[in-house]
Order: structure tokens, then C-alpha cells, then sequence
């Protein structure tokens, strides 16, 4: 049977459901690369530019896992998921990164992604079912059969990255923290030092973008100035946007990586929103050189003065 490798990364978290569906369908073999560790990351900072970020580093990681495990990876190029808006131009280059860091590569599956809307996807999912030698019938039943499960993805995301949310209890005498970044970014534990699990057990009640409904998340983002032409930006922005502007949650914590040019936008615009609403807010940046006991702290202090803040001080700004 024919094996074809998906890196634990970048999209992973967004549309794994969708082509895991599609080549199982298909009779193919899918290998997924094991969770991120500290080996995953030595593997992709050995293989990665200096200057990349920490998920492009991982994903080098999960590339280098895979490579003599499979006879294909499949590593697509998402330009553009909506009209109108592109992509990150790291994950545009990406398996052109691959391609001239990673030696002794497999077979890379990389179609050029460029869509409105999921119905688009059609096409190109097509074209790979041409490309691994699939007839015309096998591979429209295929698309149907990726299309139908891909409408459980996030149900997906709660079951399998972060089960301890899928049974949770909300309660209006918990704080309710929204935790903000791209998928890669607070989904993957090993990136984030367990974030999500650290401040549920801390009794906290978790949000996070998935938990706003596409058509809120939209419409509160045309609320900024200007348009924001990155998908995953402008779902960051307004979830964040309709949480804060509902006074929903009690607090944020953005989580980013060094380096990253969009986030420099992202985090400015949801700092001044939550400011201007009295919302507290913290940001996280993380590269291969975090320590987790200095995270730990940050953590601990951010919610002590949250506590603090609403109990005793609560005329007091969240602005210096």
C-alpha cells in the first residue's frame, strides 16, 4: 500500500481531517508525524535557515521524521483560503524550503492551493488523485467522503489535540481566559509548554477561535480600520474582536512565535482593542531558546493580577 506522510504542522491543525479523509479513501496509507518534541525540533533547526521561525523550524522537524518512512509527503502551498486574502509568505515558500534544506527527500505531493471557498478545494483535489494514478470515479467518491468528514474538524481538534476541553464545564464564577494565535501556535503542546492544559488545571475557563462561529469572527473584523488581508489574521482579529467588544472573556493571552511579521500587526491591533475595553492582556513569544520556568511565571503572575485586579482594584487601567 502506498504511504503517504503529513507533517505535524503549519495547515495540519486546519485541514488534516479533510485530506487524511480524502487519501484513506483513495486506499492510501497516511503516516502522521509524531507530536512535536525536543527531538523533532533539533531535527528541523539542524535542517532549517537560522532566520525561520519556530513553527517553520518544527515543521522542517516533522519533515525530517517522515521523509524515510514514507513514499510520498504531502506538503500543499496554501496561497490563498478565501477571497481576497493570502497566506503567511513562509508557508507560500515553504516547500521550497523543504526542497533546498531537507536532503534524501521522498516524492513531495505539493499542489498550489488557491480557493474562495472549500467547495474550491474540488479541483485540486482532483489533480492529486490524478497525480497517484486514481481513476475518475474513485477519486469523485474520494472528494465527497473528505468533504462530509471535513465538517467535523473542530469537533477533531477538541477530541484528539485537547480532549481535557471536550467534556468541559463552564462556569460563570470562572475566569474565562481567551487564548488567542495561529492554530500551529496553541495547538501544538510542545510549542506552547501545554498553555491550554496549564490554565485549565489552574481552574480557568479556556477559549480560543475555534469557539467563534466563522460569520461572528468576519463580521467583527471589518470593525478594524483597515481590511485585513491574512485568513488566519482575520480570524484571530475578530474572534478576538466580538469577545472583547461582548465582554465575553476576562482576559487574553496571545501566543506567538519570534519573529513573526504578521503577528507584529495582530498583536498591536488586539492589544489596543482590549485596552480601550479594559480587557487584561498579555503576549506570549516564543522561540527555541524559551525556558518553561519563566513562562510558568508569567502565567501565574498575569492571573494573580487578574484576580487581584477585580477584586480589590478594579477602577484601575489594564494600560501601565
Amino acid at each position: 500500500m502506498i504511504k503517504v506522510g503529513m507533517p505535524r504542522g503549519l495547515f495540519y491543525y486546519d485541514y488534516y481531517l479533510l485530506w487524511e479523509s480524502f487519501f484513506k479513501k483513495l486506499d492510501i496509507e497516511v503516516v502522521t508525524s509524531i507530536r512535536t518534541n525536543k527531538d523533532i525540533l533539533d531535527l528541523g533547526i539542524k535542517s532549517c535557515v537560522d532566520e525561520a521561525c519556530l513553527p517553520i523550524k518544527i515543521y522542517h522537524g516533522h519533515v525530517e521524521y517522515l521523509k524515510d518512512k514514507v513514499d510520498y509527503i504531502f506538503i500543499p502551498k496554501y496561497v490563498r483560503l478565501h477571497k481576497r486574502e493570502y497566506n503567511c509568505p513562509k508557508h507560500l515558500g515553504i516547500v521550497d524550503m523543504i526542497n533546498n534544506s531537507v536532503d534524501n527527500l521522498p516524492i513531495l505531493i505539493s499542489p498550489k492551493i488557491t480557493i474562495n471557498d472549500i467547495d474550491d478545494f474540488k479541483d485540486t483535489m482532483y489533480s492529486v488523485g490524478r497525480d497517484l494514478k486514481k481513476n475518475k470515479k474513485e477519486i469523485k467518491e474520494a472528494y465527497r467522503y473528505a468533504i462530509n468528514s471535513f465538517n467535523k474538524q473542530d469537533e477533531w481538534i477538541r477530541k484528539e489535540i485537547i480532549p481535557f476541553m471536550d467534556n468541559k464545564i463552564t462556569r460563570s464564577d470562572r475566569i474565562k481566559i481567551l487564548v488567542l494565535g495561529h492554530p500551529y501556535n496553541i495547538y501544538d503542546n510542545f510549542l506552547n509548554m501545554e498553555i491550554l492544559d496549564k490554565l485549565y488545571d489552574k481552574g480557568i475557563d479556556v477559549i480560543t477561535v475555534n469557539d467563534v462561529d466563522e460569520i461572528e469572527y468576519r463580521l467583527y473584523s471589518n470593525n478594524n480600520m483597515k481590511r485585513i488581508f491574512w485568513t488566519q489574521g482575520r480570524k484571530i482579529v475578530g474572534a478576538a474582536y466580538s469577545q472583547i467588544e461582548n465582554y465575553k472573556v476576562d482576559g487574553i493571552i496571545y501566543i506567538s512565535a519570534f519573529g513573526c511579521g504578521l503577528d507584529s500587526v495582530l498583536i498591536y491591533l488586539v492589544e489596543q482593542k482590549s485596552h480601550c475595553n479594559n480587557i487584561p492582556f498579555m503576549s506570549m513569544i516564543f522561540d527555541e531558546q524559551t525556558g518553561e520556568a519563566g513562562f510558568n511565571t508569567r502565567i501565574e503572575a498575569f492571573l494573580d493580577m487578574m484576580k487581584w485586579r477585580s477584586e480589590s482594584e478594579n477602577n484601575f487601567s489594564t494600560l501601565r
